[in-house]
């Protein structure tokens, strides 16, 4: 018999629906999942299998064929896992899955049958309301995220069973309510205030006509100076995030599993500093199958790259295009993915590389020819984009 499952994947930071079909056959045992899976999804055959019998099921005999539509679309990670049992179970007429057809569902098994949270709940939950499902079954950890989206009774489900009963109306659940406006004001604080500088007049000048005018800005100082106190304070004076907004950010968020369990939204203005080691994928993205990176994380937010000199010179070069248009593409021999990039750009720098140049306490041993070597590690075109420069 065949059973279909509606079910959602990410590719980007957007979701798109997928159809999970599972047709169990009279024959030798044999299982084919097919669709272009990725290991995780193959390994789900073995969740799936341990996670049925232990919820007291039966793991279907004969010859099993489960189809992830669009074939021509890679799959990935293991949200495929719940609505791949409930589509076995009613293939093999273990259950009676009357309302099957009014739910789309993603999920990672555990072996005991728990359902586990999975990556992008909040790009699926929009695109389950754009498609107009009757309704959509979640982890219960990822319920709240699902549930900001306004249009969409989100069911919370800790276990297969809860699934099951929702199927077969053997259970009934509330939906999820959250109040997305309730939410974003009570989680919008910041643990730090730019109000906490003392002194420092001529640095948050700066920063506040940066903040105003949304500026990328360069501070020089040596060591010990505040660059980095400074920094990690510019988020705080920004306006605060709008309902639109907060969403967006919450999105790349979510598909990059940087969403705390149980939290629904990004409040705050981000502010991502990664080390000056990264690599060229970690910073704008990347991976054989596209992920966000640094950049992206730091949409409407603050990216904060310290001792600015010592990264990738090709690394910071793959800046000066999204600095300005405000998005980065990925592009892969089988795709392209396009993540936003609305980023202020805070960096900072020694002005000479032992830093104590200009310090009234320490001397400075740097030769010219070292010093200026040091300051054009940095290429011209970059610190163009940069509108001011503190010291």
């Amino acid at each position: 018999m065949l059973a279909k499952v509606a079910s959602l994947g990410v590719l980007g930071i957007e979701a798109y629906p997928i159809e999970v079909e599972c047709n169990v056959v009279r024959g030798l045992r044999y299982l084919a999942i097919v669709g272009l899976p990725d290991a995780a999804v193959k390994e789900s055959a073995e969740r799936v299998q341990a996670a049925i019998g232990n919820r007291q099921y039966r793991w279907p005999r004969g010859h099993i064929t489960i189809n992830l539509a669009p074939a021509d679309t890679r799959k990935e990670g293991p949200a495929y896992d719940l609505p791949i049992a409930v589509g076995l179970l009613a293939a093999d007429e273990q259950i009676e899955a009357t309302h099957l057809a009014d739910f789309a569902m993603v999920g990672e098994l555990a072996l005991d049958g728990t359902v586990r949270p999975v990556k992008g709940v909040l790009p699926m939950a929009l695109a389950a309301r754009d498609a107009a499902v009757g309704g959509f079954i979640v982890p219960e950890a990822n319920a709240a995220e699902a549930a900001v989206v306004d249009g969409l009774k989100v069911y919370p489900v800790r276990t297969l069973d809860d699934a099951l009963g929702l199927v077969t109306e053997r259970l009934s659940l509330e939906p999820k309510q959250v109040d997305i406006a309730s939410v974003l004001a009570q989680t919008a604080r910041y643990e730090v205030d730019f109000a906490d500088v003392k002194g420092q007049e001529h640095a948050k000048r700066a920063l506040t006509v940066a903040a105003a005018g949304h500026h990328n800005v360069l501070m020089i100082g040596p060591p010990g100076s505040g660059k980095t106190m400074l920094a990690k304070r510019l988020p705080t004076i920004l306006p605060p995030l709008t309902v639109e907004e907060a969403l967006e950010v919450t999105k790349i968020h979510s598909v990059a599993g940087e969403l705390p369990a149980g939290q629904a939204l990004v409040a705050t203005r981000p502010f991502r500093d990664p080390h000056h080691t990264a690599s060229t994928p970690a910073l704008v993205g990347g991976g054989s199958y596209p992920r966000p990176g640094e950049l992206s994380l730091a949409h409407k937010g603050v990216l904060f790259l310290d001792e600015l000199p010592e990264f990738n010179r090709a690394t910071l070069e793959t800046l000066r295009q999204p600095i300005e248009s405000g998005s980065i593409t990925v592009s892969r021999a089988l795709m392209s993915v396009k993540f936003p990039a609305e980023v202020l750009m805070a960096t900072s720098m020694n002005p000479c590389p032992c830093g104590n140049l200009g310090d009234a306490t320490r001397e400075c041993r740097c030769t010219v020819g070292q010093i200026r070597s040091y300051m054009a590690r940095v290429s011209g075109p970059l610190l163009d984009r940069i509108d001011i420069h503190i010291e």
